[in-house]
This record gives structure tokens, sequence and C-alpha cells, in this order.
């Protein structure tokens, strides 16, 4: 019977171990405080130095029992668990607030006494040096979370960005920007000031930026400003060539389209036979061509002949024989009388 008792605690005991494990990595320390001089105040108007815990999960855990200690000689391997919890400040029992539920922070009293209250602890917190603070589980033999937090000013705090524990997830807040018992709304671990000047300390970046920033503005209006002036000058010389012969090249093509108007005008009126000629063209240039002939003109051209044609009927058999019977009979030595050809003028 005993030993089925040994091995049905020793089966429960391994089976629990995955359930505190799964507990240990939610609960993570949130924010801490070592100089408090006008931040949170306690139930007796005091201000001391002060630890948040937050549960990352969506789960409900109690970490009542827990141990909060500031003395790095815990983690000696060898130093024996009663030895550790002498250096250790236990977080009390029958505290309801120590029952956290998913999401849920809780804020302890660091250098205080646990007779002023269960969330009170007797923690060491030295302001003048860093300081590093662990959270064991209620064995006090596994640490659960941990953070070296760095010599803060008056009311600074140090506060963690997300949750997987690195340190680089940790930053230094101003007093304007402490949240205790709040969850951290810092998505960053500096603000982009700090992390400029902590990139640039001696201003080169922010020079050649600046300078490259003029220097771009400068060529982007001397870009602008030469495209500019060539417009100006193209529309300039149009101005000028507008200026000078704007008139030839209409006068041309109006004159042209009124001849073409007139003559479109003038088939329509008087029919496709005159091929679009005004009856005026016809009668002067029948005048000019009676006047020419009234004066002699068409025949007092030098070394020109004109032949003038002159019918004299020698081809007609009719004329020829009455002209033999009324004349003579030729004999046979006689050669008849033949008509001689026009004559030449």
């Amino acid at each position: 019977m005993n030993k089925f008792g040994i091995l049905l605690g020793s089966l429960l005991a391994f089976a629990s171990l995955p359930v505190m494990a799964q507990m240990d990595a939610s609960i993570k320390l949130n924010e801490v405080m070592t100089q408090n001089e006008t931040s949170l105040i306690d139930e007796y108007g005091a201000r001391n130095a002060w630890v948040e815990i937050s549960n990352i999960s969506h789960s409900t855990y109690n970490i009542r029992g827990m141990y909060l200690t500031t003395d790095r000689s815990v983690l000696d391997k060898k130093m024996s668990v009663p030895e550790r919890i002498s250096r250790m400040s236990q977080i009390p029992n029958g505290d309801v607030r120590t029952n956290l539920s998913g999401r849920q922070i809780i804020v302890l009293q660091l250098g205080s006494q646990p007779s002023q209250g269960s969330l009170h602890l007797s923690v060491k917190v030295n302001t003048t040096e860093p300081t590093w603070i662990a959270l064991y589980n209620g064995n006090a033999t596994q640490l659960i979370d941990s953070v070296t937090v760095p010599v803060l000013g008056a009311d600074q705090s140090f506060a963690r960005i997300a949750n997987n524990g690195t340190p680089a997830d940790w930053e230094v807040k101003s007093a304007d920007r402490v949240t205790p018992g709040i969850q951290n709304q810092t998505t960053v671990s500096e603000s982009k000031v700090e992390k400029f000047k902590r990139e640039d300390p001696y201003g080169f970046g922010m020079a050649l930026m600046a300078m490259g920033i003029v220097f771009f503005c400068l060529a982007l209006l001397w870009i602008t400003f030469t495209l500019f002036g060539m417009l100006m000058r193209h529309l300039d010389t149009a101005k000028k060539v507008a200026n000078k012969q704007p008139i030839k090249p209409i006068t041309k093509t109006v004159e042209k389209t009124i001849e073409i108007g007139h003559k479109t005008g003038v088939i329509l009126q008087e029919g496709f036979e005159k091929r679009g000629v005004d009856m005026e063209v016809y009668m002067a240039v029948i005048g000019l061509a009676l006047r020419q002939y009234e004066d002699d003109i068409h025949d007092v051209e030098s070394g020109v002949i004109t032949i003038k044609p002159k019918d004299t009927g020698w081809d007609d058999e009719y004329s020829q024989m009455t002209h033999l019977h009324e004349a003579f009979i030729p004999s046979k030595h006689e050669a008849p009388n033949i008509p001689t050809t026009p004559e030449l003028h």
C-alpha cells in the first residue's frame, strides 16, 4: 500500500510539472521603479520603490507563495533552500489581489514592512547602483523571471516592451510615461529622437541629410525654372513670328476661298456648261476680239504671211463645159486655159 501511494504521488507530481512550467512562463516582471518621489503612494501616504508583476496569458494564476529578491547570491546552486529563502521576501497568502486573471497586473511595494500590508515586501533596493531583481517560484528553487535595472533618476521606471524577456525589450521611461498598475503601452524600446541621438551622436548623419534635402530642393527648382524658361522662349518666338507674317497666308487663303466660292456659285446659277466662268468674262473676251478686228491689229505683224482662200470654181464640171463653148475651141496644138492657183499676199 505504501509503495502504491508513493507511486501515485510521483505520478501526480510529474503530471503537475507541465502545468507549473506553463504558469511560470506566464508570470513576468513588467515594470520597476527604484526611486519614488512623486509617483505611487501606499496606504500610509508613503512613497516606496515598487515592482509590477504581470500575467501575460489569458488564464488565471495565483502568485501567492512566490519569492522576490535583489540578492544575487541566491543564484548559487550549492546554496541550500532554507538559506536561499532567508535572502528572499515571500508574496503573502490571503490576499485576493494575488490571484491574477488573464492580462492582469499587480504592484508590490519594495523596501517596506510586511506589517504595513499584504503587498508590502522587505526587498532591499539600492538607488545608487544597478539593481538585479528576480522572481522565484514557491519552492524558491526555480527562477521564473529576472531583470537588471539600471540606475534610474527620480520617478523614472524600467519597463518591459515585449513579453519574451530579452534585455532589449526593456526601456527607461520618464516620469510622465510611468504606468503603475496599467499595461505598458510602449511598443518601441526608445523614442525616435533618442534613437537618432544614439545612432548619430556627432550629428554627421543629420548634417548630410539636411544638405541632401537642400541640394535636392535646389535641383528641383533649377529643373522647374529651366523648363519654364524654355516654354516662355518658345511662346515668345511664336508671338514674334505671328506678328511678322500673320496676314499673307491668311489673305491668300481667303482669296482662294472667295474665288472657289464664286466659281461654285456661277456653276450653281448658270449650270455646268460654262464651267464656272462668268458671262461677263465671255462678253469681255468677245468685245476685245471685235476691237482688235476693227483696228486691224490681227494682221499687222511683220514677217507673217496670210493665205486668203478664193473659190475659183475650176473644179466645177458644168462651169468648165460652159466656158469651153462660150470661148473657143482650142486646137490640138494649143494648151487649154487652166485657172491659176490662189493669189499670195
